[in-house]
């Protein structure tokens, strides 16, 4: 019975592997995303309905023990899951997955643990065991950082202690001799003691990067989580969970070289430490730059009735005002007077790669007219009228014309080359990344103060009538 239900286990395998492909090459599109989140899903039914009737086939107990058990873990799982995904705001969804991320990387711990203490010890399995525990301890205290910066209970600002990329490298050295001890002779104490040193480890990579790197953190960790996975499998022998931890990692490698490529920044740059760090401190330059102007709903609302070309620049502000609704509503009768509407979407906008797509895309905003930076930029010397709402390090120029700014060399939506630049916001606080925001106070760019979300519905309201 064994060896048939291993048999058919593999084959069950291979098709959810086939499907976890598919899905990733489904969500590559707004097209066909939703066609690959149900492709993910029937992957991940068929591959817990193989693993739970190995599991069973397997077990030393009775088998109705055992599919109690595996139930009762399912139903609590779903229960708290369920519960959770209810009450998450989309403006949360960064430091949910930050903390989804966490539980991979603290799997990935204590199934090494066990792994050790049941299995024979001969020294491929125990560089398994020690490389799959290494890794997710790193995923499992980076995440926590990352949820505790993303939710706020933490300052975005980079920790930066003395010599910290010295301790980096120490923790990783320190981490090889405990693997050649571990090895040499295999006990739990060298693998307590890496365990405690990649623990630190995670919590002072992520700790020392700043609030504008936040969204190359997200797709770093995802891209961690995904190897804890594979080495999870390795250790569980377990084919399935090898390929789709592969596909994790890569695939979150590879997002994450993409956002640094946006950012104009090294991978290596990153983990070595965030936006707003200069010389070992939060740089600060205190610049008068002028004064801005303030402008009111009804004057941005005569401004887009007499304009030809519009482009919304969105950014996390909107997310957090929920401006998004009422933004679409602008949009469709913007369009309807003959206004020719676009979005300029920057590959770091919000908190999480592609916030703010999936925020339009809820909001039923056209997909066609949801542009990328690449493809936007070089348009915006012919618009009428740049509406920024809640973005700030996206547009700001001191990228392109101050060396010695923090965010220097990253390229961002060359928003003030428009004719008129509104700029949403609660505040002339900075941004995430503490950098000032020069555009604020050029004389084709006036300030509308307020919740985004109430603004918007002010100036469509004129539009309406009208």
């Amino acid at each position: 019975m064994t060896v048939v239900l291993t048999s058919l286990a593999q084959a069950v395998y291979l098709i959810a592997a086939i499907l976890f492909v598919l899905s990733l090459a489904g969500l590559s599109k707004q097209e066909t995303a939703r066609r690959g989140n149900l492709y993910g899903m029937a992957g991940m039914g068929l591959a817990l309905l193989a693993t739970v009737a190995l599991a069973a086939d397997r077990s030393q107990r009775p088998v109705a023990v055992t599919l109690l058990l595996i139930a009762m873990a399912l139903t609590l799982g779903a229960v708290v899951g369920t519960a959770r995904a209810r009450r998450v705001e989309m403006t949360q969804m960064p430091e949910m997955i930050a903390v989804l991320h966490s539980f991979v990387g603290l799997a990935a711990v204590l199934v090494g643990y066990n792994s050790y203490l049941t299995e024979a010890p001969d020294a491929l399995h125990l560089v398994e065991v020690f490389l799959g525990v290494l890794i997710g301890a790193v995923t499992f205290t980076g995440s926590v950082v990352a949820f505790l910066k993303l939710s706020a209970r933490m300052k975005s600002a980079p920790l930066m202690l003395p010599g910290r990329n010295a301790l980096n490298l120490g923790a990783l050295v320190a981490s090889a001799g405990l693997l050649a001890w571990f090895l040499a002779s295999p006990s739990l104490l060298p693998l307590v003691l890496m365990t405690v040193v990649a623990l630190a480890l995670g919590w002072h990579l992520v700790a020392s990067i700043g609030g504008g790197d936040m969204p190359v953190v997200v797709s770093m960790l995802n891209s961690y989580s995904g190897w804890a996975a594979a080495a999870a499998g390795f250790m569980l022998s377990n084919d399935l969970l090898i390929v789709v931890g592969a596909l994790v990692g890569s695939s979150g490698a590879i997002l994450s070289f993409i956002m640094c490529t946006a950012m104009n920044r090294s991978f290596v740059s990153v983990i070595l430490g965030g936006f707003g760090a200069e010389g070992g401190t939060v740089a600060a330059v205190d610049r008068d730059y002028g004064e801005h102007r303030e402008v009111s709903a009804g004057e941005v609302a005569e401004m887009l009735r007499e304009a030809r070309s519009v482009v919304i620049a969105p950014g996390y502000g909107m997310a957090v005002a929920k401006a998004q609704y009422p933004v679409a509503d602008l949009v469709a009768k913007l369009r309807a007077q003959g206004t020719d509407v676009r979005f300029a979407v920057h590959p770091v906008a919000g908190r999480l790669p592609g916030h703010m797509n999936v925020l339009l895309a809820e909001a039923k905003v056209p997909y066609d007219i949801v542009l990328e930076m690449d493809e936007i930029n070089d348009d915006f010397g012919d618009v009428d009228v740049v509406l920024v709402i809640g973005a700030n390090d996206t547009v700001n120029p001191a990228a392109l014309d101050d060396p010695s700014s923090p965010i220097a060399g990253m390229p961002v939506l060359e928003v003030w080359k428009a004719k008129q630049v509104v700029v949403f916001k609660r505040s002339m606080a900075t941004g995430y990344a503490g950098v000032q925001n020069p555009l604020f106070f050029r004389e084709n760019t006036a300030m509308l103060f307020g919740d985004a979300k109430d603004q918007v519905e002010q100036i469509v309201a004129p539009l309406a009538v009208g």
